[in-house]
């Protein structure tokens, strides 16, 4: 079982702080609550595309683009990127019940075709009512996982080559289908903390993708998935959402934690923690709970830090250390049961420099790549194949 490491696009605006310019306070739409911050860069096309550039030469498998009311759309930013580069692969993020899941399967199909196979498909289920009610869905969120059974039902049904038809809950189809299903049928990942996440991982998941939480507590969701999936006589692998912060020494990478904690104020970290706690969504919940909203012990576990999530929704935790440690700890996580890791660093572009030169050379040394990182960078094809992410889009 090797490690697939993955990247991150910051279509939402990058910088030298983890001051997430989403929305706290007012909804975001004065952004009233959040202190002007300096080195802010815009995710302009060609920014990003320095990014994914940079992710394609360390030899990341390819990069996540999120959704959401403060990102650019992920379908137009990850064709116009995939233009620009030549092995990396997109997760495209998107929401059930925004789009038919036979558009969305005919959308996959196409997009495979254009990018010859290198297209990741994110479905998220959404965990913010505020949010899912500002595209005009309404329902609840155990509906909104319903529903996500049901969308995935009918997608791969789409994919089968031969009409389908569906009668279900939230929607009825007849004679749908892909007049080109997408070859290769791409994998689905998976995100979702509830019980009512629980059993749709079970039944429609490849891959079941976590935020970063203690070891530990992944096991217990590891453990959870996988006896549903027993239940159900499948078989689910698993992934991880983190930031990182790796420096030639541990003492560096922690003076950098500690200036990043230093360019928050207490009242955008007081902003932040009011709007992420009306949250639906129990991973975020979850998240929050790591580090109660204080400044104090963030280091959760060795070398997994909590201070992301003072201000950031998602994915709140970063590996901290020297790039010796942040293997490690990769490592660790990877003797749970984790195939895929999905990466993050503010600023993306540095952090993914920092990461692919310093880290991933320690997986390689460790075997624990299918594949060299010089490998990627020389020209050859990566690892892995193209793979339908199902998972919170951040």
């Amino acid at each position: 079982m090797s490690v697939h490491l993955h990247w991150f696009l910051p279509t939402g605006g990058d910088g030298r702080t983890l001051v997430d310019r989403h929305a706290y306070t007012d909804g975001g739409i004065g952004r009233s609550g959040i202190t002007p911050v300096s080195g802010v860069r815009a995710p302009d096309i060609e920014y990003l595309a320095q990014i994914a550039k940079a992710a394609e030469r360390l030899g990341f498998e390819a990069v996540l683009t999120p959704t959401g009311t403060w990102c650019e759309d992920a379908w137009l930013t990850a064709v116009a990127l995939a233009q620009q580069t030549e092995r990396l692969k997109f997760l495209v993020a998107f929401r059930p019940g925004l789009i038919s899941p036979v558009l969305a399967a005919q959308m996959a199909a196409t997009y495979q075709r254009i990018t010859r196979g290198r297209l990741l498909l994110n479905v998220v289920t959404g965990g913010d009512s505020t949010e899912q009610r500002r595209f005009g869905d309404h329902l609840d969120h155990d509906r909104r996982y319903a529903r996500t059974a049901e969308f995935l039902s009918v997608i791969r049904g789409a994919w089968g080559g031969r009409p389908y038809d569906f009668d279900g809950e939230h929607y009825q189809v007849e004679g749908g289908l892909t007049a080109l299903p997408p070859d290769p049928l791409p994998e689905i990942f998976f995100g979702g903390s509830s019980a009512a996440a629980g059993p749709v991982a079970a039944e429609h998941a490849d891959v079941y993708l976590t935020w970063g939480e203690p070891p530990a507590q992944v096991k217990e969701k590891i453990d959870w998935i996988r006896g549903l999936a027993e239940e159900r006589g499948r078989t689910v692998r698993f992934g991880i959402r983190l930031h990182t912060l790796s420096r030639d020494s541990a003492q560096d990478a922690w003076a950098t934690a500690r200036r990043l904690l230093d360019d928050l104020d207490p009242e955008t970290v007081a902003a932040a923690q009011q709007a992420l706690g009306r949250s639906e969504s129990v991973g975020q919940q979850r998240m929050l709970a790591l580090h109660g909203g204080s400044r104090d012990r963030l280091e959760i576990s060795p070398n997994l830090w909590a201070g992301v999530g003072l201000v950031r929704g998602g994915a709140g935790t970063a590996l901290v250390g020297s790039h010796a440690d942040v293997a490690d700890r990769i490592e660790e996580y990877h003797e749970l049961g984790i195939e895929h890791f999905v990466l993050s660093g503010y600023p993306h572009l540095e952090e993914a420099y920092w990461f692919g030169e310093g880290v991933t050379p320690e997986l390689a040394a460790r075997g624990l790549l299918a594949q060299a990182p010089s490998a990627a960078a020389n020209g050859r094809p990566a690892p892995g194949g193209a793979p339908l992410l199902f998972a919170g889009g951040r």
